[in-house]
């Protein structure tokens, strides 16, 4: 059973209306142009009108699904105007040899010269010919516009299509490149907690075994609610304070979210690694300040920490900043209108400072 879409519905109803115009012009505005009270037309005239719009919407159709396609959308222009033409003649042969066939012409005369002979040989009524050829060039003119622009609306759904695939991919490939990144980092934090307290490094475990449950299930959505996703964050600063000095000095300021607003998740994650890696000393004092605040559907997200050079035999100093440049391509692909993100380095009191503006409408 066939089913119609929307769009597919509204596509024949235009049709139709388009084809019911043209027979009112053909069947009605065009005979009452002439003397319709001073002469009754006779059948072979309705016959002929009848006859033409079958015609041109067999020329529309056939442009619009066969010669558009196969030759014009192939690059085969002059074959095409060739075409065109011959399909002028050979339109214009047709309609002579129906005339000739239902006797139009004589009929015709009878009605309007019933005082004079008809005579077979005599010329043909040139604005009628005209007249038809333009109703032929129009049919191929619409017919022509109605395939170029199914073309390129079929071209830009697949190009839709196309980057939907990409960005779903390319998300895909992000968020798989995130996990192991942030997985392995915890662990090495925990590991060199283990060689300072072994009892928190059991609770640190459990704090990550809660951690990894959001990434394995949360992470593999799209969206997630901001309010999960403040969790996250605080459970993983949690984590990151169960290995600091006290010559760190942690300033936090996480407003929780009023309203079920959902955000990509393990989007802000990044900034915090960095913070933590790059942000703290076990010989200096350093400062790290994370802030979050929301107003409305906005959310506002910053991070400072000070820059101190990482060790090089770490894991940390073997990666390039993996998480960053995922984050940055993340917010381009999931909010390309609706985020704002600044970041430097303050050379005056060696800072390092991240802002971040997300519109979550």
């Amino acid at each position: 059973m066939l089913s119609f879409t929307p769009k597919k519905r509204l596509s024949v109803l235009v049709h139709i209306l388009g084809w019911f115009m043209l027979c009112i012009v053909l069947l009605l505005l065009s005979p009452l142009s002439w003397r319709m009270g001073e002469v009754e037309l006779p059948m072979q005239f309705w016959w002929k009108q009848i006859f033409l719009v079958v015609l041109l919407i067999s020329i529309f159709y056939s442009n619009v699904s066969f010669i558009v396609p196969k030759i014009l959308l192939k690059g085969k222009n002059y074959l095409y105007l060739l075409i065109v033409i011959l399909g002028a003649v050979l339109t214009y042969g047709i309609i002579i040899y129906f005339e000739q066939f239902i006797h139009y012409p004589e009929k015709m005369h009878q009605v309007f010269n019933p005082d004079k002979p008809f005579d077979p040989n005599r010329g043909r009524w040139l604005p009628g010919d005209i007249f038809q050829l333009m109703l032929y060039m129009v049919s191929i003119g619409l017919s022509t516009s109605l395939a170029l622009v199914q073309k390129w609306q079929k071209d830009e759904a697949l190009r839709r299509e196309l980057d939907r695939q990409r960005i779903n991919t390319e998300l895909s490939y992000l968020k798989a490149q995130i996990n192991p990144h942030f997985f392995f980092n915890t662990l090495n934090n925990i590991y060199a907690l283990t060689n300072l307290d072994v009892k928190k490094a059991q609770e640190a475990l459990l704090k990550l075994s809660r951690m990894m449950r959001y990434v394995l299930y949360e992470n593999q959505k799209n969206e997630t609610l901001l309010s999960k996703e403040v969790k996250f964050i605080e459970d993983y600063i949690e984590l990151m304070k169960m290995r600091m000095t006290e010559k760190v000095k942690l300033t936090i300021q996480i407003e929780e979210p009023k309203e079920d607003l959902v955000i990509a998740p393990m989007l802000l994650l990044p900034f915090l690694e960095n913070c933590f890696k790059h942000g703290v000393s076990s010989q200096q004092e350093s400062e790290i300040l994370i802030k979050l605040e929301v107003m409305g559907e906005t959310v506002f997200f910053e991070t400072r920490n000070h820059i101190f050079p990482v060790n090089p035999e770490s894991p940390e100093a073997k990666e390039n900043g993996i998480g960053l440049v995922n984050t940055q391509r993340r917010l381009s692909l999931l909010y390309p209108d609706k985020h704002r993100l600044k970041f430097g380095k303050d050379e005056s009191s060696h800072q390092y400072w991240v802002n971040l503006t997300i519109n979550l409408a």
